[in-house]
């Protein structure tokens, strides 16, 4: 018996490193110290910071990976990976300084694999931040041959002095949507379960315009870190974020608010994009249910002063987003809870 017999395959993990090297070495900035290879990664904070704070996240994909792995989509997962981690950590104006990975697997598949790290430093290299490191676990007879499981970790970095906590939120902001790439790494759970009730397979489209089905559930989560750089390039005062993420708008948008505030939304000034239509058509989701579990357009929320709002919304179309006023800031009613009016709860 040796190493191999038992299932994990050291010459191929070595092959494997060896074939995303250059991939993780394209993504390292001018603070990395070192290279690939060992046992801790090193970077030099930035230079010009009086009180640097770093602002650490750390996420997953979920079941979107069942889905992916179903119909072998490895590169989007990888680039959903460094979304759901970078789009938390900007939230507080921080810069995303480093990326790690962790994939576990049952039997390393050297292709599909290498894949997912080629999205993953597709997506530091859109966010601006070095993949510093990672870990590869080969794990047979607890992951299924050919199943694996990601977990990402994201450190940036913010000006102390600059740092968003919300606590600038007033009464009167507006509250900003950028709309999102569709259903990004949030539901996958539900999402499968309703396709498997309605037998999807690769062939299936759906909406107006007959577009391809699992193509479109498996879009990359779209990364926010650009915007929220040029916003602040052009010294805008951005004074709270929110990634919306699992449990919708009524969970997320609230988590930037201070004691005392609530969000007023107008659901009225977007239209619900044609995949959460058909997902609630063909499950029969309850409307409550469909809130509370994806994003329903908006991917992330800005709030700024009424006066900053039209220049933010600008910055946004030319950077590529589409964005809108959805809401503003009003003071918590008596009797009210803290949270969010105007969508289901």
């Amino acid at each position: 018996m040796d190493y191999k017999s038992a299932g994990v395959d050291v010459e191929a993990g070595r092959d494997f490193v060896d074939r995303i090297k250059s991939s993780v070495e394209a993504t390292f900035t001018s603070n990395v110290i070192g290279g690939l290879g060992g046992f801790g990664g090193s970077i030099r904070l930035p230079k010009g910071l009086d009180a640097p704070v770093l602002v650490a996240g750390t996420d997953g994909v979920g079941t979107k990976l069942e889905l992916a792995q179903a119909y072998h989509k490895h590169f989007g997962v990888g680039l959903d990976l460094v979304a759901m981690c970078v789009n938390d950590v900007i939230t507080s104006g921080a810069q995303p300084l480093l990326f790690l990975d962790y994939i576990a697997t049952g039997t390393l598949g050297p292709e599909a694999m290498t894949e997912v790290v080629e999205g993953i430093a597709k997506g530091c290299q859109i966010s601006g931040c070095s993949l510093l490191g990672g870990e590869t676990a080969e794990m047979p007879g607890f992951y299924p041959k050919g199943k694996y499981d990601l977990a990402g970790f994201c450190v940036g970095v913010v000006e102390e002095a600059s740092l968003i906590n919300g606590e600038a939120i007033d009464s009167g902001d507006e509250i900003i949507g950028v709309a999102s790439n569709g259903v990004h790494s949030n539901g996958f759970s539900l999402v499968r379960q309703v396709l498997n009730e309605n037998q999807i397979n690769e062939t299936s489209c759906f909406g107006a315009e007959n577009l391809p089905l699992i193509e479109t559930l498996l879009k990359p989560t779209a990364l926010y870190g650009s915007l929220i750089s040029a916003c602040l390039k052009n010294k805008i005062p951005i004074n709270g974020m929110a990634h919306i993420t699992g449990g919708g708008l009524p969970e997320n948008l609230p988590r930037c608010l201070p004691k005392g505030l609530q969000a007023l939304i107008d659901v009225k000034t977007w239209k619900k994009p044609e995949i959460f239509q058909w997902l609630q058509q063909a499950g029969s989701i309850p409307e409550l249910d469909l809130w509370n579990t994806f994003n329903l357009g908006v991917g992330f929320c800005l709030i700024v002063s009424r006066h900053h709002a039209d220049e933010v919304l600008e910055i946004c179309h030319q950077n590529g987003f589409d964005a809108w006023i959805m809401g503003r800031v009003v003071d918590s009613l008596i009797g009210t809870s803290e949270g969010i009016i105007g969508v289901p709860s």
